[in-house]
């Protein structure tokens, strides 16, 4: 299979599956306990039919929009997730230039396997700093100042991961970093030696956000364990609260879902909120942030940057979510199966597709420009 037979989402997918080997692909692949809310995140943009107008005079699309400040060319963005050269060994690198080039933003985790200071330099565009909240506050603070030093617009806290969600793949393979596999997993691995090959012959693997913090070299570090052992359940709001003030810029929330909450995040100052479950890894069951998006826009849309991420496969995913008053739409998997499946022309083509499905659909919807979606788009299905 090469990349320009890859026409859509499950095409990458596909491709990633072939290249990866089995513990990496359930990685990516995987969510929490049964998979429903993973599966319900998809599911939820078919409940609503877009509604388009005809005879508008679509020959020039607009696809621009801004969001907590930062002007951006297309109405995604790049969500930050983890352990990236894992699935290529460009990894964050291929994701900066790929954003760089479609003039979107993108961000770095944590978790990231490049430095937030060569991703700086990699791409000008708008870049996210996306991080948890440790039990040690120093480091908290110590993070968020390398960030504003890097040159960081957007402080991203990620407050839906207090601990680890179940996910039940990566334990039947024994995945961790570094690689602590089982038999299965190490039998997995055995089947794709031109991923050992490209992996062993790169640069050593490392978490540059926490190499100073964090030793790997004596043990396995499982996900679980990182969010188990390293993140505090005790953060509450005032905490937050000091962290936006401590930034003073741009703060954003990934991982509001409640009505009240978002009302919480406007409070104390912050420019954005992420309605999301993390994919489906965190708590399963779940809502997905799709379905609640329209109530929670209705409220503080008009107060503070309301986005969502989860699910989205198709430029009609988009549209849906931006005609219900979303300012701009992450994108995890949809990118991170091209990113495993060819490096930085993979995002790159994922990244094209996806601005040549929006620019279609907005004419075919009648709209000029990405602030002409409306409620009046979409309709319910009963």
């Amino acid at each position: 299979m090469k990349l320009s037979d890859c026409h859509n989402f499950h095409d990458f997918r596909k491709m990633a599956k072939r290249r990866l080997p089995g513990p990496i692909f359930n990685y990516i692949d995987g969510a929490s306990d049964d998979e429903v809310t993973y599966r319900r995140n998809t599911a939820s943009f078919e409940d609503i039919d877009l509604v388009p107008n005809v005879l508008r005079g679509v020959r020039s699309i607009d696809l621009s929009t801004t969001v907590m400040g930062q002007k951006i060319d297309l109405p995604v963005y790049c969500s930050p997730t983890a352990l990236q050269r894992l699935f290529h060994h460009q990894g964050e690198r291929a994701v900066a230039a790929a954003a760089g080039k479609f003039g979107t933003m993108f961000g770095v985790s944590s978790l990231g396997t490049v430095s937030l200071e060569e991703a700086r330099k990699i791409s000008p565009r708008s870049q996210v700093y996306q991080f948890y909240f440790h039990k040690d506050r120093g480091l908290n603070r110590d993070m968020m100042d390398r960030a504003k030093g890097a040159g960081i617009e957007i402080m991203m806290l990620t407050v839906d991961s207090i601990t680890g969600g179940n996910r039940e793949r990566d334990k039947r393979t024994g995945f961790a970093i570094p690689f602590r596999l089982n038999l299965t997993g190490i039998t997995q691995f055995a089947t794709k030696p031109a991923w050992a090959i490209n992996y062993f012959t790169h640069e050593r693997f490392s978490l540059p956000q926490l190499d100073s913090h964090m030793r790997m070299e004596g043990g396995a570090m499982s996900i679980s364990r990182y969010f188990t052992e390293m993140l505090d359940d005790s953060m509450t709001w005032d905490d937050v609260a000091d962290m936006a003030r401590h930034w003073n810029g741009p703060f954003c929330l990934k991982g509001v879902m409640s009505v009240e909450d978002a009302k919480r995040a406007v409070d104390i100052g912050c420019r954005g909120i992420v309605l999301s479950n993390h994919g489906g890894r965190q708590l399963d069951g779940s809502r997905s942030a799709f379905d609640q998006l329209s109530e929670i826009v209705d409220v503080v849309g008009d107060k503070i940057d309301v986005m969502m991420d989860g699910g989205v496969q198709r430029g009609t995913h988009v549209l849906k979510a931006l005609s219900l008053g979303a300012k701009a739409v992450g994108l995890g998997r949809y990118y991170l199966f091209p990113l495993a499946a060819a490096g930085q022309k993979g995002v790159e083509r994922a990244l094209d597709l996806m601005r040549q499905e929006l620019t279609r659909d907005m004419k075919l919807m009648g709209c000029s420009s990405i602030c002409e979606l409306t409620r009046n788009n979409v309709r319910l299905r009963i």
